[in-house]
């Protein structure tokens, strides 16, 4: 399931090469992709692409006419992509959307979903800023540490499901929680409120260094993602511990990564990650 790094790398490919485009023709093949606004499609016809953003998991584009500013927000779910028309599409038929552009060196923007978990909603800026709202806390690469620390010393229960908790941290799910945690040396099971102010410090530190690396690297293409020029994601040969069950702790303490079964599956190594 595409993460906040996949997220980032998406917005960054469209980013460069269809800003300032100017959008010719929107097609819906299936009402259902559009979670709202189904019924402005056709004020998205002959506006521009003014800005290409993400929040959280989403990826949000604002195009502008001479009258307003709309925004189509795009939720990838567990296994949407976003995909540039010269990129061979598995599947055809579950392209739902395409955005035709002109004046860019992409023709096609192309929403691709077999599962269809993510959707499309089509916004005015007052119901972006209410979707923002409702479904975002703060993004773990622009809260501050001292953000970071109160937050967490005013929340209760255990340490990743809160670091999962899109209106409290927005952007990490289940392969960056594991790869943090393991790197803070943190059990997934801790209690928050057992955490000292330094202990946060340093989890907000990795936590940073983890999601800019894995930006760096093109994301994790682990199953389906691929970025919209169709390129795989490389962070998952640095992953150390998501998907490692049974192999050797890679700070070679002598023990192996065990898996726990839980709401999502986490991955520890028993020795390194204290619990306490």
């Amino acid at each position: 399931m595409p993460e906040l790094p996949e997220a980032e790398v998406v917005a960054r490919q469209i980013r460069t090469r269809l800003l300032g485009a100017r959008l010719s023709e929107v097609w819906v093949g299936r009402a259902d992709i559009v979670r709202e606004g189904f019924s402005s499609v056709l004020w998205y016809r002959d506006t521009i692409l003014q800005s290409v953003q993400r929040f959280g998991k989403s990826v949000v584009l604002g195009f502008v006419n001479e009258q307003a500013c709309r925004y189509v927000v795009a939720e990838l779910g567990m296994t949407g992509l976003l995909l540039f028309r010269s990129v061979p599409t598995k599947y055809p038929q579950h392209v739902h959307v395409r955005l035709l552009f002109e004046g860019s060196c992409e023709p096609e923007l192309r929403y691709w979903n077999p599962r269809r978990f993510g959707r499309l909603s089509l916004l005015d800026k007052t119901g972006l800023e209410r979707y923002l709202t409702r479904r975002f806390g703060v993004d773990p690469l622009l809260v501050s540490k001292q953000d970071f620390v109160k937050i967490l010393r005013e929340r209760r229960g255990r340490l990743k499901p809160l670091l999962m908790h899109q209106q409290v941290i927005a952007g990490i799910g289940n392969i960056y929680a594991n790869e943090i945690l393991f790197r803070a040396g943190f059990h997934p099971n801790i209690q928050v409120s057992r955490l000292s102010v330094r202990k946060i410090e340093r989890l907000h530190t990795i936590m940073r260094e983890v999601l800019e690396e894995a930006i760096l690297s093109g994301g994790s293409s682990v199953r389906d993602f691929f970025a919209p020029d169709g390129t795989e994601g490389q962070y998952k040969r640095r992953h150390l511990v998501y998907g490692k069950e049974g192999q050797p702790c890679p700070n070679r303490c002598g023990h192996v990564i065990r898996r726990l079964q839980s709401e999502r599956s986490s991955f520890i190594c028993r020795t390194c990650q204290v619990s306490r």
